[in-house]
């Protein structure tokens, strides 16, 4: 009696010391055992309730509670982006990326209505930022000024005035800026498509074409 017990001890979940599972970009741990996936699941619903994170990436050191979210994170490195729309060439690494893209691109429902203006958006999110201009809601806030920000991005592209950093690089002559948009306006000085009409002339920006046209039109 006392041997059936003993063994019963060593089997069921609750006394389970799970060994830490590392996945790499060559060994994506792939189960077919089903008994050990109904183990597997037990021991990840038992995680989120300890805090442990027992599954890790062996790329990075990212951690994750679940199974799954380390296989998702792994598309990180490998690029793979299994999540395919159909009518455009969009794709992503998650389903639910994917939902929100078919959602606001090929659908013209806008369920999320703005009560002030009238304004309406596919997604809640949206609608949730677009609030804040009426309330005026700033609650990004940099920790070396005072400035605030209505969008996370705007605080982003802020703190690089105090860290210095320039993370936008040209590819032609190695130019580097804070901002994206200050990158897109360089790059016209290598592809200048601001073109004349009626020469070969050819612009950076629109202005320095229209001041150009002058010379044409008198």
């Amino acid at each position: 009696m006392q041997a059936e017990t003993d063994s019963e001890d060593q089997t069921g979940t609750a006394g389970v010391n799970r060994p830490e599972e590392s996945v790499t970009l060559e060994d994506p741990g792939t189960e077919t055992n089903e008994s050990h996936s109904v183990l597997e699941s037990t021991l990840d619903q038992h995680a989120k309730h300890t805090g442990e994170k027992p599954y890790m990436c062996g790329e990075c050191g990212y951690r994750t509670v679940q199974k799954s979210t380390l296989s998702q994170h792994m598309r990180t490195h490998t690029g793979e982006k299994p999540h395919k729309c159909n009518q455009c060439d969009y794709t992503s690494v998650r389903k639910s990326s994917l939902a929100r893209h078919h959602l606001a691109k090929h659908t013209a429902e806008k369920p999320y209505k703005c009560g002030e203006c009238g304004y309406g958006t596919a997604q809640m999110y949206h609608l949730s930022q677009h609030m804040r201009i009426h309330t005026g809601e700033k609650p990004y806030k940099c920790d070396q000024c005072d400035y605030s920000a209505t969008q996370k991005w705007n605080l982003d592209q802020h703190l690089r005035k105090h860290s210095g950093e320039k993370p936008y690089m040209c590819g032609e002559c190695g130019f580097r800026t804070a901002q994206k948009s200050t990158l897109s306006t360089h790059m016209r000085t290598h592809t200048k498509p601001y073109k004349c009409d009626h020469c070969d002339y050819s612009a950076a920006q629109k202005s320095s074409l229209d001041q150009h046209l002058t010379q044409h039109t008198g």
